[in-house]
């Protein structure tokens, strides 16, 4: 339902209006976009939200009454989110559409609907609960990958910083450069191996195995031990006795499991551990391609002061880069992120190179 005007439109109300109007049109290509990378649940309800937005861009055409001659462009933002939501699909859509969402000019707009006012509030947490599953999907890698990035970036930063504030030559500083990368590399590799591997032994020592359950047709129905495997699990005891009759029942009619299912889970119940060779090889991967860029100055040659000066910009893009990236993840102001990666980067180098300083100094 259309408001009713308070006043004669003006110029600026109406040119409002047409910018709404296409701010809709662009969150709706959003959704649209979204919900054709999705199925089931996800795409329902992007599709849901689609529709709200075409049902909030037929209230600015009704009160312009049709289509303008002349529209502007929708803003930075949603032009983004649309090119984003065509190519990737990803949780970086939903996170910045999250905060898109959050702020609604509609509070303050005499001309929008109370409809509308309170379909933009729980858009804003439609859009907030699906970013957080996919929040949820991503976080064990995202953290690995921005935790490997940056152990990379900062550690190798910091060891040429502080090598170099000795006084050493270029190539001492490029050797040590290098070697830092291998160096953690291999241990950031090796321990991922070990951890992912003795998650995996740990949870294979503790996996149920079928042999109770195979032998359940010889059981006695009212007395017996099948009941003590579920209490073992933590079940209370009429809850572990009336799985094992119901088990006994269905195995000495012929039935096996019918009621239950199996006791132990078939398929790789390892699956939310993951592989210890993925796990090994992407952590030696991410590390050394945040410790690479360190390094890159003295690798094309550069020496002294310049190589120091790139090596703080290049690292700096970087920090200021994967900080932004967890606050759009997070939900949070980017930029605040971005600046807290920045100074904790720069402030471990900085520890470094005041003792490679006094290293060179006590050397003399």
């Amino acid at each position: 339902m259309t408001a009713p005007l308070a006043a004669e439109p003006t110029a600026a109300d109406r040119r409002r209006w047409a910018r709404y109007l296409v701010e809709e049109r662009a969150e709706g290509t959003v959704y649209q976009r979204l919900a054709a990378r999705r199925m089931g649940e996800e795409r329902d309800i992007l599709l849901r939200l689609a529709d709200a937005e075409r049902r909030h861009e037929q209230h600015w055409l009704d009160l312009l009454g049709g289509e303008p001659a002349r529209l502007p462009r929708a803003g930075v933002r949603s032009r983004l989110l649309g090119w984003m939501a065509g190519r990737f699909g990803s949780i970086f859509v939903l996170a910045l559409a999250q905060s898109a969402e959050a702020r609604s000019p509609y509070d303050a707009e005499q001309y929008a609907t109370p409809a509308m006012r309170a379909d933009e509030k729980v858009h804003s947490e439609v859009v907030r609960g699906l970013a957080a599953r996919g929040r949820r999907r991503l976080s064990g890698s995202f953290r690995a990958a921005v935790f490997g990035a940056n152990d990379g970036l900062v550690s190798n930063l910091a060891l040429v910083l502080g090598i170099g504030a000795t006084g050493v030559s270029s190539g001492f500083v490029l050797f040590s450069g290098i070697a830092g990368l291998l160096a953690g590399a291999l241990s950031m590799g090796a321990g991922e191996f070990v951890s992912v591997r003795s998650q995996r032994e740990l949870l294979a020592a503790t996996e149920a195995n079928e042999d109770a359950a195979a032998s359940a047709h010889d059981l006695d129905i009212d007395e017996n031990e099948l009941a003590l495997v579920y209490r073992a699990r933590g079940a209370d005891p009429e809850e572990a006795l009336a799985k094992a009759r119901r088990i006994v029942t269905a195995a000495q009619a012929g039935v096996r499991r019918t009621a239950t299912g199996p006791i132990r889970t078939h398929g790789d119940v390892h699956e939310v551990v993951g592989s210890d060779w993925t796990a090994a090889i992407s952590s030696f991967l991410l590390f050394a391609s945040g410790a690479i860029i360190p390094v890159l100055p003295w690798i094309f040659g550069l020496q002294g002061a310049a190589a120091v000066i790139l090596a703080l910009v290049l690292v700096g893009v970087a920090l200021l880069s994967t900080g932004a990236m967890v606050g759009i993840l997070s939900g949070g102001p980017p930029l605040r992120r971005a600046l807290r990666q920045l100074a904790i980067g720069f402030g471990a180098a900085a520890i470094t190179y005041l003792l490679g300083l006094l290293f060179g100094v006590g050397a003399v």
